[in-house]
């Protein structure tokens, strides 16, 4: 494996803007334990999936994960704090030419009775198996064509109440795109060391607080390995939340996880990774909307593999979403540019992520800033930098550093006030 070794004297969240977008993603992240629940839980699936009496005994090839599960990426569903959408791919040893209605069915039965409390539900592409603890696993199922690079297949596309010749067969390489994903965001030592450090213990895991990267490399699994995988974990985030509201299909997971890969930096800040990706994106929305075309992103891997075949289903869809990213990077870059005290941006921040997470990152980040100045470590001051405190003092709420500026009035972030 490829590693990014910063230089040594380099603090990943050096910059309070980067501490707090930290803690926002730990927020949203798959909980350490819940990760190997789910582990299991898919396991558990195949086993019942593959049963002496089940319509596919003999029929599982094998079973593995596919999209953000696979390249650990994990947030939590749109509208929700706590509930997580895993997926799995069902290979299969079957026809890949069979009809994709009797695929699907076939996967439904094999599952149905599964023991959640929970009825097992046929979607269009894949089976639902949902649990009490807010998790739910969409098993999809494949077919191997066998041709090609390894695990290319068909998965299928049968709506349930829409007639047979409106069903079709839809090409896939998710296990070569997640292949790729990595090779585009090779472990960054240092960062990684940082954040696991920070997820297991938000999570109660107990780690030394003198602990050094290769320590805590070797102390907790690593779950987020690079820089773009928090960043699109906070755009995923970011779209959740401004599609909270809205029916209907919103900008696919795997089309944002196809540009983190390609727009990866290894050693960037944070913030200037997701100030990076948002603009990335929205510019290649913006410029096939000025092709008056609907942006059409591949599998790098397999170009048959359309990872925008059903959004966006308009300009104006895209060109919205493009309105949201720009406005995202403007804001986060101001910030960053004019400096600005904690509690003027925790509106804004919820705005864009979440009241409950942001609420929650603030507390961790006032928390471990106390810690800080409590025990003559070094913290944080009002503009981001990092300081050694002579005396107690907290930044945001619970009180304002010795230091701090008179507080400015609500601004946009954007070069304007709001009013």
């Amino acid at each position: 494996m490829n590693h990014f070794r910063p230089p040594p004297d380099i603090d990943p969240f050096a910059s309070a803007l980067d501490a707090v977008m930290v803690d926002i993603a730990i927020s949203v992240q798959l909980p350490p334990g819940l990760r190997a629940k789910a582990d299991g839980r898919y396991e558990a699936i195949r086993a019942y999936a593959e049963r002496p009496e089940s319509p596919l005994h003999g029929r599982i090839l094998r079973f593995y994960p596919q999209g953000s599960m696979a390249i650990d990426a994990t947030t939590s569903t749109r509208g929700t704090d706590d509930e997580y959408d895993l997926d799995i791919v069902a290979a299969l040893d079957l026809d890949p030419h069979s009809k994709p209605a009797d695929v699907l069915d076939l996967l439904h039965r094999a599952l149905d009775g599964y023991p959640t409390g929970h009825k097992v539900e046929r979607q269009t592409r894949c089976v639902t198996v949902r649990y009490a603890d807010r998790m739910h696993v969409d098993v999809t199922p494949a077919v191997r064509l066998g041709h090609g690079a390894e695990r290319v297949s068909h998965i299928f596309h049968a709506h349930p109440e829409k007639s047979a010749s409106e069903h079709f067969r839809v090409p896939m390489n998710a296990y070569g795109f997640a292949e790729w994903y990595r090779s585009r965001t090779p472990l960054e030592r240092r960062f990684a060391a940082a954040f696991n450090k920070r997820l297991h213990e938000a999570y109660g895991y107990e780690i030394r607080a003198d602990a050094e990267v290769d320590d805590i490399l070797d102390q907790v699994p690593i779950i987020v390995k690079a820089v773009a995988t928090v960043a699109l974990q906070l755009l995923k985030r970011h779209r959740n939340v401004a599609y909270a509201g809205v029916k209907g299909r919103i900008p696919p997971s795997v089309m944002l996880s196809c540009f983190a890969g390609l727009a990866s930096q290894p050693g960037l800040p944070l913030t200037d990774m997701v100030i990076h990706l948002a603009r990335t994106v929205a510019r290649a929305l913006r410029a096939a909307s000025a092709r008056r075309e609907r942006i059409s992103v591949v599998n790098p891997v397999h170009p048959e593999d359309c990872f925008t075949d059903r959004w966006p289903e308009n300009l104006p869809q895209q060109d919205d979403y493009a309105d949201k990213l720009t406005e995202l990077a403007d804001g986060l870059a101001w910030i960053k540019q004019h400096g600005s005290s904690l509690e003027d941006i925790q509106e804004w921040l919820r705005e864009r992520f979440g009241s409950h997470v942001v609420s929650t990152s603030v507390r961790r980040f006032n928390d471990r800033n106390g810690l800080a100045v409590e025990h003559g470590l070094h913290a944080y001051t009002p503009r981001g930098g990092l300081y050694v405190p002579s005396r107690p003092a907290l930044v945001g709420i619970g009180g304002a550093a010795a230091a701090a500026p008179a507080r400015a009035s609500a601004h946009t972030f954007r070069g304007g006030r709001r009013w």
